[in-house]
């Protein structure tokens, strides 16, 4: 007797459909499982058997053999324990349970309940595109699952409520998407009209979130800049529904749904702390490797506090994904890529007491300790930082509340999106002309400079490169020289050049301007700073 069961694998965010066949042939009692599978799937042969005698069901007592195809693809976790308990139980004579067009996912508890699992979004996601129409998931899945579209998705609290309803005689209805509000915003977001002074800072965050664009500030502790960094999550624009998912498949796959509502187009905020390991930041761990915080933080902001307290190899781990916005991972069982599309913050005392030049207090630093510290934070790493800001402690009589009120988040926001939409429609034009309309490079602009291929865009002003980037800019006779003449004045690479021309270009769209001008240009060079070279 034969029977199939449909589920799924995850590779990385990419899913494979996963037939689970069920034989039963005459010979001594006997459980096996293949398939290339961890030891979790190895144990389901045990939480299999006791579901099926706890739900009321007869398990066969003759030779069974469960296979999961493809053999050749590997497969760990335990949401396959669903598909192989109803593959036996159609094989065991239940033929009425129908499954065509019908995946399962689920683990199964020793009493046949069903206990959620770990990447279900971007499973369905796979499922769906692969043809399947219904999936049955346990009920703490349900709401993600539901997320993907011409998917009817049952939720199932235990193993006999998947039987029953399989078979017609008990439906269940089809679950809703999570009730939560899309546009809720986060409790640790904070508003720069709580955030007295500050100016300068408050200027650089807009410029940040209006292109995408990673900042640093520099400062004493206490001076605000924790405050300034969580603010910026705010001035981020919505996500689209499919930038949303992606988001939530990758928050899914690492068991994080519990933090974020899977239907929320908020834009994530990831603070890891600087005593994470490698791979909890750029991923990594046993079988295949698990996206680290840098992927949660894709499409958002990743603050990294204290960053010259972080190891100065996590530091340099950072570079290919700031370049690439994506970062693979290769372990033994193959490699995977996950997006890490995200906004960086750091916020960086001065020193390791965090006083050097400071007003109020004294730096007792060495000379070798301040180049310790500050050395942990490479040339290459600095060259990815677009923006350089300082952010002293701030005057007592600034922090009082009769002075006049700050500017509230909501204006800015609004200031962004229409930098964004500006600078979207602009450079995706620009993408679609790119291979018949070519620019020639200025001629007051340094050799070498603006040349190269760029890589997929996401149309944000941060991600232009080369030839598509002067394009964008357009930059005027007299910005194109200020520009020559900074360069060689402060000695930029060519990718610190091109940084200094897309903060630039972000600075004219937010004040509406077509072309890069002097004053756009200044601006973006005095963030730059000294720091920032």
């Amino acid at each position: 007797m034969f029977a199939t069961a449909l589920s799924c694998a995850l590779q990385g965010l990419a899913g494979i459909p996963i037939t689970v066949e069920a034989d039963i042939a005459a010979g001594l009692p006997g459980f096996t499982i293949v398939g290339l599978t961890d030891r979790a799937i190895q144990e389901a042969r045990e939480r299999v058997r006791a579901a099926v005698r706890n739900a009321g069901f007869e398990f066969p007592t003759r030779r069974l053999t469960v296979n999961l195809a493809p053999a050749e693809v590997p497969k760990e976790g335990t949401s396959y324990d669903l598909a192989i308990a109803l593959a036996i139980l159609r094989c065991a004579g239940r033929s009425e349970i129908g499954l065509d067009s019908t995946a399962v996912l689920g683990e199964l508890a020793l009493d046949a309940s069903l206990r959620p699992v770990t990447g279900v979004l971007p499973m369905a996601r796979a499922l769906r595109a692969n043809g399947v129409r219904r999936l049955v998931v346990p009920l703490g899945n349900a709401a993600e699952a539901a997320m993907v579209d011409d998917l009817e998705v049952v939720a199932a609290p235990s193993l006999p409520a998947a039987v029953y309803h399989l078979d017609g005689s008990r439906p269940l209805p089809p679950a809703e998407p999570g009730g939560d509000d899309p546009y809720q915003a986060d409790d640790d977001q904070v508003d720069l009209a709580g955030v007295r002074g500050h100016a300068h800072a408050k200027r650089a965050l807009e410029i940040a979130a209006g292109g995408g664009h990673n900042l640093l500030m520099l400062g004493p502790p206490g001076s605000g800049k924790t405050m300034l960094a969580r603010a910026l999550a705010g001035l981020l624009p919505d996500l689209s529904t499919e930038e949303s998912l992606e988001v939530s498949a990758i928050w899914s796959l690492r068991g994080a749904l519990g933090e974020r509502p899977p239907a929320t187009l908020r834009p994530p905020f990831r603070a890891p702390h600087h005593s994470i390991s490698r791979a909890g930041l750029v991923g990594g761990g046993s079988g295949f490797a698990q996206p680290g915080e840098i992927s949660l933080a894709s499409r958002g902001v990743l603050f990294l506090d204290e960053l010259c307290e972080f190891p100065r190899p996590l530091l340099e781990a950072l570079r290919q994904p700031l370049e690439e916005r994506s970062i693979t991972v290769g372990r033994a069982r193959g490699s995977v890529t996950y997006p890490a599309a995200f906004t960086l913050v750091g916020a960086a005392n001065p020193c390791p007491c965090g006083f050097l030049g400071d007003d109020t207090r004294r730096c007792h630093c060495s000379l070798t300790q301040l180049h310790r510290y500050q050395s942990r934070l490479s040339g290459p790493v600095r060259d990815r930082i677009d923006l350089t800001v300082q952010v002293p402690r701030q005057p007592y009589e600034v922090l009082f509340p009769d002075q006049p009120p700050e500017e509230s988040s909501q204006p800015i926001r609004g200031r962004v999106a229409a930098a964004r939409r500006r600078q979207i429609e602009r450079n995706r034009a620009l993408v679609h002309h790119q291979g018949t309309r070519r620019r020639r490079r200025p001629p007051s602009l340094p050799h070498g400079v603006g040349t190269g291929t760029a890589r997929p865009p996401s149309h944000l002003n941060a991600d232009l490169d080369g030839v598509l980037l002067l394009a964008a800019a357009d930059p005027t006779p007299a910005a194109a020289r200020l520009l020559s003449i900074a360069g060689d004045r402060l000695q930029l690479s060519a990718r610190a050049f091109h940084r200094v021309l897309r903060v630039a270009r972000t600075i004219a769209d937010l004040d509406g301007e077509d072309r890069v001008g002097e004053r756009a240009l200044g601006e973006a060079l005095r963030f730059r700073g000294e720091t920032g070279r």
